[in-house]
């Protein structure tokens, strides 16, 4: 079943069918126009228009556009639906009238467009001007002549022309104007020209009438003009460079002039010192010759000449004078003026030097003294540039090529009358980009334990391509990755906080406005100990170990006899013992010693009796009487010492002999006794052999096993006695002193000889006989070599 919907539009469909077709009218065309171009040496007979059309244009009605020309020979048409079309009139009808229409039409209507009602020559397009040459006179050195053929029959048109010319490689083409090219003219003279520099010359041509098409510009044709003497100065200037050591350098550097009018030659320099100038003295004239090419095409201005080179003291000033030499003549003078280093003129002020439009613009304020003229200056390198400007100018644009991405040092100086101030100088980038190379960092000296300094070199200007901003210091041991920022101006930094015996990687990038740049990797190794530790290390254990031994010292020095004791236990000197001190009960005599002594023992003689040896009262010790011994310190046969030592008495009966008891109470006692048979009466001598030794000396010994058993040292005596009956014997009384017979003495001479190699000491005693000995002097017994001491051991 239908729907209501599908009917309606089915119907609708049918309506539209059903309708005629609709449009509009074709409109009129506009802007007629008609050419008729030329064609070897004569007008071509086609015709060639073109127009607009107006109103609106549907597809369902097209519309058709029908060209018309009508001479006086016929009609001729053509109808196309494009809004161009080319009708042929078969020969062209020169110096006729034609009239020429569109008309547009379509099944609505039709229109026509505006008449074009025009000789038929103004329709005409003719060729460039044929055979153009430009001839060079060498006597008018401004000037070109330029000859030319027409480029079709004066009979078909009658032609003007129309010349321009520029310097070569220049776009900027002037034109001659009309009112000076007459109608018909095959030639033109071009006046006020440059000397010595090629022009480049085209010509052109149309109808002689004032209304119709000009053809196209000739081929150019170029020339040189000829030369002529320079008109302008060279461009004067210098190249300073400063040593603290040495004089300043001084190159002089020189342009060509701007109107240098023909190849330069040479120049003429003359330098001329100021106190010279004053007393009118001239300088010395230089020429330097100038090797160049005439077919070089570069601009002769932006030539660069280094003319001399000298060594100026720092209190000198000199002037130069140069001009510049071409084939015709020498150009006007140049002058310089180098002032004292002291004595610099003033300089400009907040120079200011930005990008914009990609050129670089100088902003400056003018000293206080008037200037006569600024100079531009900027380098690159080795590379250097200038411009000169008027003194009234404060700001200008750098109109030299410059590239980018290279650093310019762009410096302004003022110049007084030839006289050159100081300058004021700023860097510049005419573009900036990412440095081309990073910084290469390194170590200065060697690490320390905690920190390690870090050193890199500037990246040079020709691979920096902008201002570095900063540089950023980055260093890893592996873990974690650190990094530090610094100034541009910063060429070393010293790590610290680092760990000991840890290897770092290390590297800087440098930075611009534009992006930045990594160095190469550099990587360390920090020291286990710092620099001077082990050396403090070592100053300290040695001062530690001084320390000590001097502490050490000082308790020895102080503490030296607790030392001796411990160490070195006390020994008595034998040859300072007493013989017979060891008795409490009887004082002692002292007695000086004899000057014939003998040194290191005393020797006691005793008489014992042979037969009675062996009763109990021998076994006791022998008495000895107080009154009737005395004893002297000597050696005792354990060490020997002078006999001249002092002697020494018992202190048992002194008043000091019981404080002393205490304190020695451990000194042993020793003594050597000879017994002979006559014993201690008289003290006479006996050549009867000697039965018993008893010997005393004084030692802090411990006893010895003999003496602490009495039996044992019994049999040691008789031994002793024994030995000692072989040998004299000698003893001597104060009693028999004054008795002695001569033979006696003799015996007494005989017997000290004999005893001499023993070294013994001859005493005096006054003897008394004892308990135990006979009337005759022989001892009642005779028990054993060690004497014991009555209540008990007595001090020294």
């Amino acid at each position: 079943m239908v729907s209501a919907k599908e009917v309606q539009l089915l119907v609708l469909s049918c309506l539209i069918f059903a309708l005629p077709s609709t449009g509009d009218r074709p409109g009129k065309p506009e802007n007629l126009s008609c050419i008729a171009v030329q064609e070897e040496r004569y007008i071509s007979p086609n015709i060639t228009c073109v127009w607009e059309a107006a109103g609106r244009q549907t597809g369902f009605v097209p519309t058709t556009y029908t060209l018309n020309v009508r001479s006086n020979i016929g009609m001729y048409n053509v109808s196309t639906r494009e809004k161009s079309a080319t009708v042929s009139v078969g020969l062209f009808p020169n110096h006729e009238t034609l009239d020429i229409w569109v008309e547009a039409h379509n099944t609505l209507g039709k229109v026509e467009s505006e008449h074009l009602k025009e000789e038929a020559n103004w329709f005409v397009k003719t060729n460039p001007p044929s055979d153009v040459r430009v001839i060079s006179e060498r006597t008018f050195p401004t000037s070109l002549l330029i000859n030319w053929a027409h480029p079709i029959d004066e009979v078909y048109v009658k032609l003007t022309y129309e010349i321009r010319f520029c310097p070569s490689g220049s776009q900027n083409w002037t034109y001659v104007p009309l009112v000076d090219t007459a109608k018909g003219i095959q030639s033109f003279r071009l006046q006020n020209l440059q000397p010595d520099t090629v022009y480049v010359t085209q010509v052109r041509c149309k109808n002689a009438i004032e209304r119709g098409y000009w053809s196209n510009w000739s081929t150019n044709a170029t020339e040189r003009t000829p030369e002529d003497r320079p008109r302008s100065k060279p461009d004067l200037w210098k190249i300073i460079t400063e040593d603290e050591s040495t004089a300043r350098q001084v190159w002089f550097i020189c342009k060509d002039p701007v109107l240098s009018n023909g190849r330069i030659i040479r120049f003429d320099i003359k330098i001329q010192d100021h106190k010279d100038r004053v007393k009118n003295r001239s300088g010395e004239l230089e020429s330097i010759p100038v090797n160049r090419s005439k077919a070089d095409p570069s601009p002769s201005q932006q030539k660069i000449t280094i003319l001399k080179q000298i060594s100026l003291d720092d209190k000198k000033s000199v002037e130069v004078y140069v001009t510049a030499v071409n084939s015709v003549g020498k150009s006007p003078e140049a002058s310089l003026v180098i002032t004292e280093k002291v004595n610099e003129l003033p300089t400009v002020k907040d120079l200011k030097v930005q990008r914009n439009g990609g050129q670089l613009c100088l902003e400056w304020k003018p000293p206080a003294r008037p200037v006569s003229e600024y100079v531009v200056e900027w380098v690159s390198g080795s590379r250097i540039d200038w411009q000169r400007e008027k003194g009234s100018t404060k700001n200008t644009v750098i109109k030299g090529s410059l590239e980018k991405f290279v650093s310019y040092t762009v410096s302004v100086y003022p110049l007084y009358s030839g006289v050159t101030g100081k300058p004021a100088s700023k860097e510049a980038f005419l573009e900036e980009g990412v440095p081309l190379i990073g910084p290469a960092v390194k170590l200065k000296g060697k690490p320390g334990c905690n920190e390690a300094e870090l050193v890199w070199n500037e990246i040079p200007q020709h691979s920096r391509r902008g201002f570095i901003t900063n540089y950023t210091i980055f260093y890893t041991s592996g873990t974690k990755t650190h990094n530090i920022t610094v100034p541009a101006n910063t060429t070393s930094y010293t790590l610290k906080s680092l760990s000991r015996s840890t290897k770092y990687d290390t590297w800087v990038i440098a930075s611009t406005i534009r992006g930045s740049k990594r160095g190469f990797n550099h990587s360390f190794t920090t020291l286990k100990y710092g620099t001077g530790e082990i050396e403090g290390i070592v100053v300290g254990v040695c001062l530690s170990f001084l320390f000590v031994v001097l502490l050490t010292m000082l308790l020895c020095i102080y503490k030296k006899d607790v030392i001796k004791d411990n160490f070195w236990p006390r020994i008595p000197n034998p040859g300072e013992s007493t013989i017979g001190n060891w008795s409490p009960d009887y004082p002692l005599k002292t007695e000086t010693p004899k000057e014939n002594c003998l040194s290191g023992i005393s020797v006691l003689d005793v008489d014992v009796c042979d037969g009675k040896c062996g009763s109990e009262d021998d076994k006791a010790s022998l008495p000895l009487k107080k009154d009737k011994y005395l004893s002297e310190e000597h050696s005792s046969g354990i060490g020997g010492s002078s006999c001249m030592s002092s002697p020494r008495q018992s202190v048992s009966d002194s008043d000091e002999g019981g404080d002393m008891a205490d304190t020695t109470a451990s000194t042993v006692q020793y003594s050597s006794v000879v017994a002979s048979s006559n014993g201690y009466k008289g003290q006479t001598p006996n050549f009867q052999p000697q039965q018993a030794i008893f010997s005393r000396s004084e030692s802090t010994q411990p006893l010895l096993d003999s003496e602490e058993n009495p039996d044992m040292l019994l049999q040691e005596g008789s031994r002793q006695s024994q030995h000692f009956s072989r040998q004299p014997s000698f003893t001597h009384t104060a009693g028999n002193e004054d008795s002695a017979d001569p033979a006696d003495f003799n015996q007494l001479e005989m017997e000290q000889q004999v005893l001499e190699p023993l070294d013994f000491c001859p005493l005096e005693e006054e003897t008394t006989p004892t308990d135990g000995q006979s009337a005759d002097g022989l001892p009642a017994a005779l028990v054993s070599s060690y004497m014991p001491q009555l209540g008990g051991y007595r001090p020294q």
